[in-house]
């Protein structure tokens, strides 16, 4: 498939389901276990940095690290997420935008948080990716990756109730390792868990920085 076929893709994917999606993910309703991931990156970024969640979806991880002190915004691809996560959490910022194609000025965020976001993307284009997230962070800043652990892609034809074609790919968290170092982060912790409730495969989280000068 290419570019312009996958974001599509995953465009029209998310704006299908985005209302359905907030009905039954109105919060952070993640393991006890992901949360304190989520508190341990706000901790290390520190209260009233700046932060940007890239496929922030319907705003509800970024509400999440506004309520841990953090002075985040959020940008997603889809307009239909976009939409819903302004109407839900007006006092926060959102716009629509590609991981891809960041437009946030160079080194000028303290952190940078990707959750279950890149697994749509075809995995040819991370290493770029993680190049654009290290552009986007100053000398020091922080980046939380969170994805479906494994090494194989899982073809969805229907979410949240609704007729979609999307694509999710389980990452292995040292190929991520790897990739991270390449683009110029320096990983500091991977945390590997085992799979909870209805979840099929492990979840992984790895934190990244950007060496200071």
């Amino acid at each position: 498939m290419d570019e312009t076929g996958w974001l599509t893709e995953i465009r029209t994917a998310y704006d299908t389901v985005a209302e359905d999606y907030a009905r039954v993910l109105p919060d952070v309703v993640e393991p006890p276990l992901d949360r304190a991931v989520l508190s341990a990156f706000a901790e290390t970024v520190g209260p009233g940095r700046p932060v940007l969640e890239v496929g922030c979806g319907t705003g509800r991880v970024t509400a999440h690290l506004r309520r841990l002190g953090l002075d985040v915004a959020g940008v997603d691809l889809s307009p239909g997420m976009v939409a819903v996560a302004r109407r839900d959490h007006p006092e926060l910022s959102f716009d629509v935008g590609s991981m891809t194609e960041l437009t946030a000025p160079d080194a000028s965020l303290a952190g940078l948080v990707a959750w279950y976001s890149i697994i749509h993307l075809p995995p040819e284009l991370l290493p770029g990716v993680f190049a654009g997230f290290r552009r986007v962070l100053a000398p020091g800043g922080h980046l939380l990756l969170a994805v479906k652990a494994g090494d194989r892609l899982d073809r969805r034809e229907q979410a949240y109730g609704h007729r979609v074609g999307l694509d999710v790919h389980w990452l292995p968290p040292e190929r991520l390792a790897a990739q991270l170092t390449d683009a110029g982060l320096a990983v500091s912790a991977t945390l590997v868990r085992e799979p909870v409730g209805a979840e099929r495969q492990p979840q992984a989280f790895l934190l990244a920085e950007r060496a200071a000068r």
